[in-house]
């Protein structure tokens, strides 16, 4: 099986423009039996290793796990590049702190190939996960065996084998992998066995799926590849379903702008309007539609201002406005908040994870300007009034948002919130 894989890997020229690889390297069964591999052939292939590892911190054997695999590169000679997670840890948290930190080690150290050990139950696991979220079609095309990453390209070697036939080595057991309170792990020991009862081939049946769909949508671009997508004369001559089409291929050239499908169809039906002007869209974007055409870009950045400490008896100048922290008690103004202590406030702009306490509930200010279809940019320059580690008040597009009064508190104030012209 070695020397078939080995050939395999030749055949499809993986690793022909590329001479440093960094190495994925969790300790886990795959990633191991691919650094064994990929060490083990180093000359049949050309290149030369480097191994990359995270040490997330959430098991004890981590420790042990990290130190092993670093006497290992030295042991073999091989660069050992490593990094610690911090902070809350969540699955999504966790890779996209993985993924920036390879990109950051392929650039500092010049290696243009990172290769992973995916295989093909991922491939399945990953496409069944994507059913149940309700991805679109064109994302039901799984995971790739190569596509552009970093500096250079991530190469996903194994992605064609099961995990049954990767290489045996040693390797360290994870215990959270058998733990059913993650969505991953339930598919792969539950869902995934119960459907193959019925099918024993249904994995490799979704792994199929994904290909065809792979090249149905190589093929639909390729067809509509003359078309101009942005020139709205032609973009509106075309069907529905050319329509959409063309948007979803548009829209892939923003990968961090993330639509949600209600988002998208909105877009689409304000692209199908006569119509004209800007919108804003989601994570900074803009859409731009003249009479003739359309374009979708990043809106202009913000200057915004830093932190600003207010006292009692004194006034400040953020961004446009004045505030100002007095003694004198003026609720004839609408912009004026009362206040119940007399230690400085902070104003500020929002920050991840900022809630307001309302008394009955909580609520997350994500969570209150997606309610209010408060505009990106808007959010963006929301004003934020935090008072001994809470927020007491939002000023965000002329509208106030207060947190509940406390019971049995002395009023020491208020501030006023005046626009500066």
């Amino acid at each position: 099986m070695t020397e078939k894989l080995l050939q395999m890997m030749q055949d499809k020229g993986y690793f022909n423009q590329h001479k440093k690889i960094l190495v994925a390297v969790s300790g886990g069964a795959d990633s191991m039996s691919l650094l064994h591999f990929l060490y083990n052939h180093q000359k049949d292939l050309d290149i030369q290793l480097g191994i990359a590892h995270i040490n997330h911190k959430q098991r004890q054997e981590s420790e042990h796990e990290e130190t092993y695999l670093r006497h290992w590169a030295k042991e073999h000679q091989i660069s050992f590049h490593y990094s610690a997670f911090s902070g809350k840890f969540s699955e999504n948290d966790a890779r996209t702190f993985r993924y920036e930190f390879f990109r950051r080690v392929m650039k500092d150290y010049g290696y243009t190939a990172l290769v992973t050990a995916h295989h093909a139950d991922d491939q399945a696991e990953t496409i069944f996960m994507r059913l149940l979220r309700g991805s679109r079609l064109r994302h039901l095309t799984g995971i790739s065996a190569v596509r552009p990453f970093g500096t250079g390209q991530i190469i996903r070697p194994f992605l064609h084998l099961t995990k049954a036939q990767l290489p045996e080595t040693f390797h360290f057991e994870d215990k959270s992998n058998t733990s059913l309170a993650y969505l991953r792990n339930r598919i792969r020991l539950s869902y995934l066995p119960t459907l193959s009862q019925e099918n024993p081939k249904f994995k490799e049946h979704l792994c199929l799926l994904s290909e065809e769909i792979g090249l149905m949508e190589q093929a639909l671009e390729e067809l509509t590849k003359d078309i101009t997508i942005t020139d709205l004369s032609v973009f509106q001559q075309q069907s529905d379903a050319v329509q959409l089409l063309l948007l979803q291929n548009y829209l892939d050239s923003f990968p961090d702008l993330q639509l949600s499908k209600g988002q998208f169809n909105q877009l689409l039906s304000y692209l199908r309007k006569k119509a004209s002007g800007k919108v804003p869209l989601k994570n900074g974007y803009e859409l731009v539609k003249t009479q003739t055409d359309f374009l979708i870009r990043q809106e202009e950045s913000l200057s915004l201002s830093s932190p600003r400490h207010l006292k009692l008896g004194e006034s400040i100048t953020f961004e446009e406005y004045t505030l100002t922290f007095s003694k004198f008690n003026d609720n004839s103004n609408v912009d004026c908040v009362n206040i119940w202590s007399d230690s400085p406030i902070t104003i500020r702009h929002r920050q991840k994870g900022d809630k307001i306490d309302f008394g009955s509930h909580h609520k997350k200010l994500r969570r209150l300007f997606i309610d209010n279809k408060i505009p990106d940019k808007e959010r963006q320059k929301a004003i934020i009034g935090e008072q001994d580690g809470q927020i007491i008040f939002l000023y965000v597009s002329g509208r106030l948002y207060l947190k509940k009064n406390p019971e049995n508190a002395i009023l020491y104030g208020t501030v006023v919130i005046y626009k500066n012209f």
